[in-house]
């Protein structure tokens, strides 16, 4: 079967799909880090977890992942996901994600509360304009409950932000 629209060749695994170099960064080992990790890859990202407490890195997360335990050099391609907004070194790693050109940094949380990542920055003298580039909450609004669900949907929120879509059902 001959297949015209480009689109389609590729779902059906008739054509190569776009490549572009992406990169997702997993800050802090979690079970949605380990998701993200195993779905990201699937997505074509270059996989990245940031772990200060190394002791903390699961051998499926090494599998998945390159680990660092401080943040890499990001450039314009790469989108940092935080996926515990409770870690003493939340700041301190917000911080390093900022002075550099990532594309999307955001952090877990429930949005009905201001996150512990605003005055963890201001404390470390980060201007407000920079914490403004943290996005909060993260993923698309499809009332997650669970790790998978989270991931997924953090994901699907990266994607749709990525390619200028708001997502949900909207085309």
């Amino acid at each position: 079967m001959t297949i015209d629209d480009p689109s389609c060749a590729v779902a059906h695994g008739e054509a190569p799909g776009e490549v572009e170099t992406r990169t997702l960064v997993a800050v802090f080992s979690s079970p949605v880090a380990d998701l993200l990790l195993r779905y990201g890859r699937d997505l074509g990202y270059r996989t990245v977890l940031v772990e200060p407490e190394r002791a903390r890195v699961t051998n499926e997360q090494s599998d998945a992942a390159t680990v660092f335990t401080h943040v890499p050099g990001l450039d314009e391609h790469a989108d940092v996901v935080v996926t515990d907004h409770h870690r003493a070194e939340l700041g301190h790693v917000l911080a390093e994600a900022l002075k550099q050109p990532a594309r999307w940094i955001g952090v877990m949380g429930n949005p009905r509360h201001q996150g512990p990542h605003v005055a963890a920055l201001r404390e470390l003298g980060v201007a407000d304009g920079e914490i403004a580039r943290v996005h909060r909450p993260i993923g698309l609004n499809i009332g997650s409950r669970t790790p998978p669900e989270i991931a997924i949907a953090t994901l699907a929120g990266l994607l749709a932000d990525r390619n200028g879509k708001p997502g949900g059902f909207t085309f």
